[in-house]
């Protein structure tokens, strides 16, 4: 009996650290998509066997000084993006969804990421972003190989990229793929 007790627990325990582990959303940066309090299932093995897309929901550490002063690696001018993160990695979690990756170019305009020179106005799941100072952010920035740039659905109330620069690869923990709490919200992302 406490062999099989013993197995039963070292395999949830592997489950969780390889292969899907559950989160918490802790605010409503997230906002339609993902309510606070309302728990996910991240996929942690997917982007072994593929990059990161613009579109995913991801879970990551980001960096070191976002969620206390939503600080900036460099001094970014106003109206521009933050281009490049703090180098040290906190070991917070964040859920953002990725809208940039390595080698594309960025601006934002009424709170919608432009891409590569186009605007991905066709955000249906986002909440607008009205008329704060991170929702227009004319200047273009190029997103560094191997960094992904995350903003939070809720787009004028998330601490996000916009702040404190775009996250390497090795920082995203993985994809949150499905919703299980609570029971009226479950589904797949």
């Amino acid at each position: 009996m406490v062999v099989i007790v013993a197995l039963a627990l070292g395999l949830a325990l592997a489950i969780q650290a390889w292969l899907v582990k559950p989160y918490q959303i802790p605010s409503g940066s997230m906002e339609p998509t993902l309510d606070v309090g309302q728990r996910v299932l991240v996929n942690r093995f997917v982007y072994h066997l593929h990059e990161p897309h613009r579109g995913d929901i991801v879970v990551f550490h980001p960096p070191e000084g976002a969620a206390t002063a939503a600080q900036c690696g460099v001094d970014a001018p106003q109206g521009e993006p933050c281009p490049k993160p703090t180098p040290n990695e906190s070991s917070q979690n964040f859920i953002k969804r990725i809208v940039a990756v390595g080698g594309d170019t960025l601006s934002i305009k009424e709170g919608h990421p432009v891409v590569n020179g186009k605007e991905n106005a066709d955000e249906s799941f986002i909440r607008p972003c009205g008329a704060a100072s991170v929702c227009n952010m004319p200047k273009t920035i190029t997103i560094p190989k191997g960094y992904f740039f995350m903003m939070g659905d809720n787009r004028g109330e998330s601490d996000d990229s916009r702040y404190w620069g775009p996250v390497p690869k090795a920082w995203i923990i993985g994809e949150a793929f499905a919703t299980y709490w609570p029971p009226d919200r479950i589904g797949t992302l």
